[in-house]
């Protein structure tokens, strides 16, 4: 696994280096790799005819971005990790949903390091402490090469998600590793802890 911490990106940026390394994979070029990064403001929502997540705000405070990932509306800022995993799925068993439950573990497993007490929800994709999000994830595939990955909240900013109701869910609670474990965390301090769980449950993926 080839770890890049690419610092902040504009999100078109981010978006147009993820479709050259997925080509990059296909052509086996590269290795698995995982970008960590944070990105300008920005809202991104899956391609879907309901766009209901985005709350008909006009304008909204950020720039919107229809992306080929699955999902409602999410916001990606300062203060966020992005993890953007760029993976050869047919050694991984290609299945979709044992791979979102994969990222789902080791998110967990890393806010549990933090002493931090996260789980899952019955039937939301993402990483909860009791009702209030702590990370979200959408996954893209394209000839079973993945892009994109997880949003990881950080820091205590959370106001870019007021303007729209993040992931489609109604009352959602956003919330931070910061805010959780009552200690000031950087996202290039998370960028940098986070990587050897990600490599540890990749592995375990592909034992499994």
């Amino acid at each position: 696994m080839d770890f890049r911490w690419l610092g902040r990106v504009d999100y078109n940026e981010g978006l147009e280096l993820q479709n050259t390394l997925v080509s990059d994979r296909q052509q086996g070029l590269i290795d698995d790799t995982t970008l960590l990064l944070e990105h300008e403001p920005v809202y991104t929502i899956g391609r879907t005819r309901d766009r209901s997540s985005l709350r008909e705000t006009d304008p909204l405070p950020h720039p919107v971005v229809e992306t080929n990932r699955g999902g409602q509306a999410t916001y990606h800022g300062p203060g966020q990790l992005v993890g953007y995993l760029i993976l050869d799925l047919n050694s991984y068993g290609r299945d979709l949903h044992t791979y979102l439950r994969q990222i789902e573990s080791f998110l967990i497993d890393f806010a549990n390091s933090l002493g931090i007490d996260s789980t899952r929800r019955e039937g939301l994709t993402g990483t909860w402490v009791e009702n209030r999000k702590l990370a979200s994830i959408g996954v893209g595939v394209r000839k079973w090469i993945s892009m994109h990955g997880f949003g990881l909240n950080v820091t205590e900013d959370l106001s870019g998600y007021d303007a729209i109701t993040p992931c489609g869910i109604t009352d959602v609670e956003m919330t931070s590793l910061s805010i959780e474990s009552g200690k000031s965390i950087s996202v290039e301090q998370s960028a940098e802890m986070i990587q050897p769980f990600l490599r540890q449950s990749i592995q375990e993926l592909r034992n499994a």
